[in-house]
């Protein structure tokens, strides 16, 4: 990579340079990435956003799959990124490691877990990034910090070497600035070539843009309108008669239900040094009972299965990306931890419950802050909404 002394985002892993280059020719030649610091590395610690964790756990044996993949492919691998402590936010504030910069909001927090990658990303020291999600740490650092980013099909991705949060919802996924370059990522990663379909009707989820307030909606509005243009035909619905802040709570208890049988043993045993936002999350996980979380993970399946019957595989549903821009990097650990965070897991939880592909969309600005609009596939439709985002990204606005 330029250097870790060159690193003037705060991105990347300081106690774990990288410089892996590419290991054959192919569509991602001349290419530069980085992974967040949650993919192994043969011969290298994977740091989980903790040094306790990067102390107490061994070298990886081998390397990730994805990112061999991606260095078969003519991509040069310059770092590894910061995440979030164990995975478990979405601000992209790490007390151990820092807070890298937003280039597109300098002021403002860059989102997370996937925060290192979105920022080595926006800032232009590589040309993509690795990231995972699993209750939106792609797609909200996607929004905040005005780039794409995919959240794929859950289990379209194999996720040998990467540290697992909560299965039932983990998927890798990825940034990049460039529309054309970020479906040819898609085209390695899932072995498929680039599809020239569209979709032929854009399907607007009523219940989701309803948790807008007025300004945030107005900003999106020209968004909506191209993409309602580039697929010729639109209709709404609404997804949930629960209401999305129940099925938050569906999503927020099978996920503190699976990080806690990953990481009680470890956490326990070690005893590590948490931040206080984390630790007042891992405390709540907990503290869930069995019967909670049979309860939940019942209603997750009926949410998963009620979604997926709601439009056809030739369609896309369309919900924001997050309720809102970057928040100040210095806003109350309350507000963001608690209001902020419901809001935004209000609208990720859709895609999430339902194991289906989401693309965050830098479409819009309000204020001169980046804000995403969102597209959501069938099962399995990917390569669909790679191909929508080249085009509409390609339209002149």
């Amino acid at each position: 990579m330029a250097g870790l002394e060159q690193d003037t985002l705060g991105a990347f892993c300081r106690d774990c340079p990288v410089d892996l280059p590419p290991t054959a020719a192919g569509a991602l030649s001349g290419t530069r990435f980085a992974v967040k610091d949650v993919f192994d590395l043969a011969g290298l610690r994977t740091g989980f956003g903790n040094p306790d964790w990067l102390a107490t756990h061994a070298p990886a044996t081998r390397t990730a799959s994805l990112v061999e993949r991606l260095r078969a492919t003519g991509a040069h691998l310059v770092g590894k990124t910061i995440t979030d402590e164990l995975t478990y936010s979405l601000t992209g504030e790490n007390p151990h490691y820092g807070t890298p910069l937003n280039s597109a909001a300098p002021d403002r927090i860059p989102g997370g877990s996937s925060s290192g990658s979105a920022a080595a990303v926006a800032g232009g020291a590589v040309d993509f990034a690795l990231g995972t999600d699993c209750g939106g740490s792609v797609r909200i650092p996607a929004s905040y910090c005005g780039l794409l980013g995919l959240r794929p099909t859950h289990a379209a991705l194999a996720l040998d070497g990467v540290i697992p949060f909560a299965p039932s919802f983990d998927v890798a996924g990825w940034f990049a600035r460039d529309a054309r370059l970020f479906e040819v990522i898609g085209s390695v990663l899932f072995d498929t070539p680039p599809v020239s379909a569209l979709p032929r009707r854009l399907v607007l989820v009523e219940d989701a843009f309803e948790l807008l307030a007025a300004p945030v909606a107005a900003a999106l509005a020209p968004a909506l309108e191209r993409a309602r243009e580039l697929c010729g035909d639109a209709r709404s619905l609404r997804v949930s008669a629960d209401g999305l802040a129940a099925w938050f709570e569906v999503f927020r208890t099978v996920q503190g239900a699976e990080i806690w049988a990953e990481r009680r043993t470890w956490l326990t045993t070690v005893r590590p040094r948490i931040g206080a936002a984390v630790q007042e999350r891992l405390d709540w996980a907990a503290a869930i009972s069995p019967d909670s979380a049979a309860a939940a993970r019942a209603a997750h399946w009926r949410i998963r299965a009620a979604v997926r019957e709601l439009f056809d595989p030739d369609e896309v549903l369309c919900v924001p990306t997050s309720p809102r821009v970057a928040p100040p990097r210095d806003a109350p650990m309350d507000l963001l931890e608690h209001d902020y965070r419901k809001q935004a897991m209000s609208l990720l939880c859709i895609a999430g419950l339902a194991g289906l592909p989401q693309v965050s969309l830098p479409l819009a600005t309000l204020d001169g802050l980046p804000l995403g609009l969102s597209l959501i596939g069938a099962a399995g439709q990917d390569m669909l909404l790679l191909a929508t985002a080249r085009q509409l990204l390609s339209v002149d606005t």
